[in-house]
């Protein structure tokens, strides 16, 4: 082939084609290169390393490291063993230095974790018998670091004190009836301190004389996933009868109307609670167990099917006051679920306010009944009209002296 028939028309075309878009190509890599460079920021590392991936495999990473170190040191070993030399390693020395750096550093951990993280153990007690029950929970805290520190100093330091050594020989010693004695009887006298303890302090909870001049407030907690149903009593003071098989799509407590205590229950969208007043909550539930929490009032109770548990206490704390004390103007108490039973369980919360006697009363006079018309008219019972929208049933009612006054009419 001839180099003039090689190089040909054509060919000249292709190649000068593949030049100019190579060229082009090159020179928008280029701009593109100068603008990315010119656009590009610095990476932000941060969200990087509050990632679990990050740690998980920085602690395998360590682990790797350990291994490693672990390997080259049995390697060493094994090496001055067929070398016929004494081991290089003391390793009951490591393990005893080890053993008291441990002690050191757990106890530094103890202290670390009451001095920075011990008042999120509970929040402030908000209740009468909240604070026995901080009472209670502090010194079976001491008594039980006390017991933790010592039993461990000594667990440690004897680690550390009797490591092998062979200069030394270890004394036999089997048993000892004096120490036997001392570490059964001391702890059962503890404990048996403890015990007591809570059984008086649940006995003065949940055992209360009632004070004629000051009864509880009646409130009735209906539990269900995921959300807690509120009825107050109302003006008679008595939440009225319920029975789950009255229970419909309008009356989703299933409360018994024929009862007349239930006539005038209120049903409210927040618990709110009248300062040193004592109050009394009945718990009841729709479907599956739950657990009545409300942690700054020291309440929690689990709420069971086909059962009423009942919880009473008195707030010493408003909302506003805690407000104050926590410097948190967004505060506010709440009743959450305990018992995980299901999948909205995290979400199962009712906010609670604690408010004086005299909000309180305007409160509750500003909740609507649970009774409406539907319900009137299922328990075949009077309905309530308003005199604005029937002005017809307000003229028949005129010639009735005490209609005059009525807001509203009773129709049949």
């Amino acid at each position: 082939m001839s180099l003039k028939r090689l190089i040909s028309n054509k060919t000249m075309a292709a190649l000068a084609v593949l030049f100019t878009a190579f060229t082009s190509t090159r020179a928008f890599a280029q701009e593109a290169a100068a603008a990315a460079t010119a656009t590009a920021k610095p990476v932000d590392m941060v969200p990087i390393y509050k990632t679990t991936v990050f740690y998980v495999l920085l602690f395998l990473l360590l682990c790797l490291f350990i291994a490693i170190i672990g390997k080259a040191l049995k390697v060493y070993e094994l090496t001055r063993e067929t070398e016929g030399k004494a081991s290089g390693v003391n390793w009951d020395k490591i393990n005893a230095v080890l053993f008291a750096i441990f002690l050191i550093v757990g106890l530094y951990g103890v202290y670390w974790e009451y001095s920075v993280h011990g008042d999120m153990i509970l929040p402030e007690a908000a209740s009468e018998h909240g604070l026995k029950i901080d009472q209670m929970l502090n010194i079976t805290l001491i008594i039980t670091t006390i017991v933790f520190v010592a039993t461990h100093i000594v667990l440690f330091g004897f680690v550390y004190m009797y490591r092998s050594d062979k200069n030394r020989k270890a004394y036999y010693y089997p048993h000892n009836n004096t120490l036997e004695r001392v570490w059964t009887v001391i702890p059962a006298v503890v404990l048996t301190f403890l015990v007591l303890m809570g059984f008086l302090t649940w006995r003065s909870i949940f055992y209360k004389i009632e004070d004629p001049n000051n009864k509880p407030i009646s409130i009735e907690v209906t539990s269900s996933q995921f959300q807690w149903d509120v009825r107050y009593p109302g003006a008679d003071g008595v939440v009225g009868r319920k029975d789950y098989k009255l229970i419909t799509a309008l009356n989703g407590l299933g409360i018994d109307f024929n009862d007349k205590n239930s006539i005038d229950d209120q049903v409210a969208d927040e618990i709110v609670l009248p300062v040193n007043k004592p109050v009394r909550f009945s718990l009841v539930s729709k479907d599956v167990i739950h657990s009545f929490y409300m942690p700054h009032f020291r309440v929690q109770l689990n709420t069971v099917p086909g059962m009423t548990s009942y919880f009473e206490f008195t707030p010493t704390i408003t909302t506003a006051e805690m407000k104050a004390k926590t410097k948190d103007p967004n505060f506010k108490y709440l009743l959450l679920c305990a018992k995980i039973c299901g999948t909205n369980h995290y979400n199962m919360q009712k906010a609670v306010r604690v408010v004086s006697e005299e909000e309180y009363k305007k409160w509750v006079a500003e909740q609507a009944t649970y009774l409406t018309n539907d319900l009137r008219a299922t328990f075949k019972l009077p309905l309530v009209v308003d005199e604005a929208a029937a002005p017809a049933a307000a003229d028949t009612t005129a010639t009735d002296s005490t209609a005059n006054t009525s807001k509203i009419a009773l129709k049949k």
